[in-house]
């Protein structure tokens, strides 16, 4: 035996405009959420790009650094190590370049001869590099020294 529901002529079930006006909001900000989260990670994978990049030249920087001779026992003394050897210079970011869309980093040497014996030299290097929104961001190193053997 068969039941069946029989409903008035003119009655059908559907979803109302409330229902229907809801469920779309409901939507949009779903898809609104993912769409800012790839945004988001875009950005701070762009960032993290731009980073690296600082960081690489600033380890250039030190390594010229730490390549320069520095010899006070010898006759006369030999010292290479000192800010004015390395100014304060522009850099070109190892980043993808398309066009026009070139970033420069400043980097700047700061070298420091401290009283300890033996001698001792700290080696700071900073880079300074902008952002998309105007934001500055600063990677530094900082190192220690002794003169050459």
């Amino acid at each position: 035996m068969k039941l069946s529901i029989s409903r008035p002529a003119g009655k059908q079930r559907a979803f109302t405009l409330t229902e229907v006006c809801v469920s779309a909001a409901l939507g949009a900000f779903m898809i609104g959420g993912i769409v800012y989260g790839y945004v988001q990670s875009t950005r701070r994978a762009e960032w993290s790009a731009y980073s690296l990049a600082a960081q690489s030249l600033a380890m250039q920087r030190l390594e010229q650094a730490r390549a320069a001779k520095w010899d006070p026992p010898a006759y006369p003394p030999i010292d290479q190590l000192v800010s004015t050897n390395f100014p304060p210079t522009q850099e070109v970011m190892d980043i993808p370049i398309s066009g026009t869309n070139v970033v420069y980093a400043t980097i700047s040497t700061t070298i420091t001869t401290l009283p300890a014996n033996p001698p001792l030299k700290m080696i700071q290097v900073n880079c300074v590099w902008p952002f998309m929104n105007g934001s500055v961001f600063t990677n530094s190193i900082v190192t220690y020294r002794a003169p050459d053997q």
